[in-house]
C-alpha cells in the first residue's frame, strides 16, 4: 500500500472526543476501548455503531490520543478512511460526530450516510 492509500486509511479523533471517550471508558469497569463500526442500514445505507469493549480484535486498527482507545475493524476501515472523530456539545444536545469526507449523503441526525 502506498503512502497516499495510508494516509486516506487513516482516522483520527478530536481532542474532544478523546476526552469524552476517556471520561466513559473510565466509569465502566472492565472496558478498555470504544469500538466505532459501518453497519448495512439506517436512513442512508450506512450506519455507525458505537460500543464500549474490552478486548481488541486481531484485524483492529487502534487510534490512540490523550488516553483514550478507538477500535475499528479493517472493513469499517475501508468506509472510514479519512474521517474524523468528534464529539459536540450545544444545543442540540451531546453526540460523537464522524465527518467522513467519503459520504455523499448523510441523515439529518449524522447517524447514517451513503457513499
Amino acid at each position: 500500500m502506498g503512502a497516499d492509500a495510508k494516509t486516506a486509511m487513516k482516522v483520527e479523533m478530536t481532542g474532544a472526543a478523546a476526552r469524552r471517550i476517556a471520561k466513559i471508558v473510565s466509569g465502566e469497569v472492565g472496558k478498555t476501548a470504544l469500538r466505532v463500526s459501518v453497519e448495512g442500514g439506517g436512513c442512508s445505507g450506512f450506519s455507525y455503531k458505537f460500543d464500549l469493549v474490552d478486548t481488541r480484535n486481531d484485524d483492529d486498527v487502534a487510534i490512540e490520543k490523550d488516553g483514550a482507545t478507538v477500535l475499528i475493524d479493517d472493513l469499517s476501515l475501508v468506509y472510514m478512511g479519512g474521517s474524523v472523530i468528534d464529539f459536540v456539545d450545544d444545543l442540540m444536545g451531546q453526540s460523537f460526530q464522524i465527518r467522513n469526507p467519503n459520504a455523499v449523503a448523510s441523515c439529518g441526525c449524522g447517524t447514517s450516510f451513503s457513499i
